[in-house]
């Protein structure tokens, strides 16, 4: 088949607020149990985070779900357009060469949707095709890197993903212990990838698989007041079963003895603990996933992708890993050829 690689990547972020910050000038009055609340959130590993929808400036947090989306439009197209743009540019690309543009997003839905919007701005061809990815979660990027990356093996033309997340839209008016973990680690991101025939970062080979037995472990629910996420402490022991099985296959069968660089989705401290304790990784190879928590918080979707861009120029064979509902585990292999 021919090989298809990463040509370029552009992100685009929201003004950033402190973790300190928003606890005390927003969760701090809303949150059930404040003394569990303000350990979650000083032991999150956010230092600050990035929201279009900054809950210190305006609280939406009784909004209806069609008013949230309605400003996800607004909020999620200059941000995608942003992104693409800085991508585009890096690989050499112009926006009337694309093929194909997906989008992948779990945090809100419009039609005409983001991928139309921003193709039209950028000026990209009107026969484009299309693609989008709707409410896969923290995982999305992997599966959409490997859909496109087929489109550009089998067609080969420049193809081009964006990963815009909006989380700072689904503040919840009443906050249990659960939505507590949520709302101390989400953030908003855009990370745009462009992918092209031929040698590079070479998009090489993925694994899935997904844990039938713990669907409600992790969910991401739509309600009338925008969405709701479910998250069992359980999570963390769900992934240790299936870790090293994943990723020992995707190497297996790709003849890889060794990995350079590890782009682990950083869900949380004890996430990566357990990625870490698993495949018995040494002290710093998650460097670039907690460094990404730290700066930039959970961006859902875009955040391994975040974490992707800070180790481009490691000389070696690169694992992705993320982690969504289902409960459901993505591994790809990434090779300089």
């Amino acid at each position: 088949m021919t090989a298809v690689s990463i040509a370029g990547m552009g992100r685009a972020l929201p003004a950033a607020v402190s973790q300190h910050e928003l606890w005390d000038g927003y969760f701090r009055q809303r949150v059930d149990s404040p003394g569990f609340g303000e350990r979650i959130f000083a032991n999150s590993g956010v230092v600050r985070r990035h929201a279009a929808v900054n809950p210190l400036v305006e609280d939406v947090s009784r909004w209806s779900t069609g008013q949230r989306m309605s400003r996800y439009l607004a909020e999620a197209v200059p941000l995608g357009s942003g992104a693409v743009s800085s991508a585009l540019a890096e690989a050499g690309i112009a926006a009337s060469e694309v093929g194909l543009f997906a989008v992948a997003s779990c945090t809100g839905y419009v039609s005409p949707g983001v991928d139309v919007h921003v193709a039209a701005e950028l000026g990209m061809p009107v026969d484009l095709r299309r693609l989008v990815f709707g409410h896969m979660g923290c995982y999305a990027a992997i599966p959409a890197l490997g859909a496109v990356s087929d489109y550009v093996a089998a067609r080969g033309r420049p193809a081009v993903l964006l990963n815009v997340e909006i989380t700072s839209l689904h503040v919840q008016p009443s906050l249990s212990r659960d939505q507590v973990v949520a709302h101390a680690l989400f953030s908003d991101a855009a990370v745009a990838t462009v992918l092209t025939p031929g040698s590079g970062l070479e998009v090489v080979d993925l694994v899935a698989l997904t844990d039938p037995g713990t669907p409600d472990h992790m969910t991401w629910d739509v309600t009338d007041l925008g969405f709701r996420m479910g998250l069992s402490p359980k999570v963390p022991d769900v992934l240790a079963v299936h870790l090293r099985p994943a990723v020992s296959e995707l190497l297996r069968r790709n003849g890889v003895d060794s990995v350079a660089g590890w782009a682990v989705h950083p869900g949380g401290p004890r996430i990566l603990e357990t990625v870490e304790d698993v495949l018995g990784l040494p002290p710093d190879a998650l460097d670039a996933s907690r460094a990404v928590l730290a700066e930039h918080g959970n961006c859902s979707s875009a955040t391994v992708l975040l974490v992707l861009q800070r180790l481009l120029a490691v000389d070696g064979p690169i694992v992705l890993l993320a982690f969504g509902p289902g409960l459901t585990l993505y591994a790809l292999l990434l090779r300089h050829q």
